[in-house]
């Protein structure tokens, strides 16, 4: 995909200083005009809202997250190396079966046997799927799923297309050992309603929700990435123990959309997930949001509100997405549906 990857070469040898670790980066609404609102949108109320999601991810204060950054700096200097070199250690390469099922799942002429027979001629993908498709998130009834074909048969082809897109990424994003069963935890619980949030607000703008479900995810499978990435690195320097949460708040900030390209890349996405992913992060001026945009936003808040965390105020969520009032609700009434069956629950690794 060299246009792609001519756009990264050109990122990184424009060598622009890194952002400040308080710049919202994640949550980047353009400057369009809300739905029923006179004013425009406030990007501070982004900020703030991802400076909040920080102190949940990484369980720590706001005034430790801005500690002094300069004894990382040859940490930070090899973690930019190994992006710009596309040496990221801890990147994870592209599931096995994915380029059959994104082929198969794309053509309207599958039937379920064939969805069926990709799924179990993946063994470790199937034990996962089962685990998913039974999670409180996607469980739709009282009764256990038993079999890939059951699920596909009980989910639909577009609920399968999610419970695939959530158990190839999964495995990914299980915790390794204890210091990072809290941080894996989280960032699996926000990946799921961020991602929820952009395929219900694909749904209502008449969209590929099944697009929007994997997009949504692959913000939290970067921030994992990112911060083993700054473990490995860390643990390489006899100096330097575990990443401060500083450190890698500032290295999520700065690399967050950069590593979901290089996800997107690595697993041969097509080319509307590059497109989309860029959007969110450099929406042009007045550039109309698309449902990623919205849907990490909704799904952030809601996130935030289910843990009794600081967020955004219920009036002020209007000023930073591009939605109705009506759609709103809609969205974070099936979210916090979502989120209360979930509950503390976790999917078994």
């Amino acid at each position: 995909m060299p246009g792609f990857l001519s756009w990264i070469s050109g990122l990184f040898d424009r060598k622009q200083p890194a952002r400040p670790a308080t710049e919202a980066r994640l949550l980047n609404p353009s400057a369009e005009m809300p739905a029923n609102e006179t004013s425009d949108i406030s990007p501070e109320l982004a900020e703030d809202l991802e400076n909040h999601l920080f102190c949940w991810l990484l369980d720590a204060g706001p005034s430790s997250l801005q500690a002094d950054l300069s004894p990382y700096e040859d940490v930070l200097e090899e973690l930019y190396l190994r992006l710009t070199s596309n040496k990221m250690e801890e990147l994870p390469r592209q599931p096995m079966s994915l380029p059959m099922l994104m082929r198969a799942l794309s053509d309207e002429s599958t039937d379920r046997q064939h969805l069926t027979d990709i799924i179990l001629g993946d063994p470790s993908l199937t034990d996962q799927l089962l685990q998913i498709a039974n999670s409180p998130y996607f469980r739709t009834s009282e009764h256990s799923i038993e079999s890939v074909d059951q699920a596909v048969f009980v989910l639909g082809v577009d609920g399968i297309r999610n419970v695939i897109s959530a158990a190839l990424m999964r495995p990914m994003m299980a915790a390794r050992n204890s210091r990072e069963a809290l941080f894996g935890q989280r960032v699996w619980r926000w990946g799921l309603t961020c991602a929820r949030a952009a395929e219900l607000i694909a749904r209502i703008q008449g969209e590929d929700t099944s697009a929007h479900f994997m997009m949504g995810l692959l913000p939290s499978l970067a921030y994992i990435t990112i911060q083993r990435e700054l473990q490995r690195i860390c643990r390489a320097r006899t100096s330097a123990g575990d990443p401060d949460p500083a450190l890698v708040r500032h290295a999520l900030a700065r690399y967050q959309w950069t590593t979901c390209q290089l996800l997107a890349n690595e697993w041969n996405l097509p080319p509307k997930y590059h497109a989309n992913l860029l959007a969110a992060e450099r929406p042009a001026p007045r550039q109309k949001h698309t449902p990623l945009t919205d849907g990490m936003i909704i799904g952030t808040r809601e996130v935030l509100r289910h843990a009794n965390q600081r967020n955004l105020a219920e009036d002020q969520l209007p000023k930073v997405v591009c939605l109705s009032p009506e759609q709103i609700d809609t969205v974070r009434k099936a979210l916090q549906t979502m989120l209360k069956k979930g509950g503390r629950s976790t999917v078994r690794s």
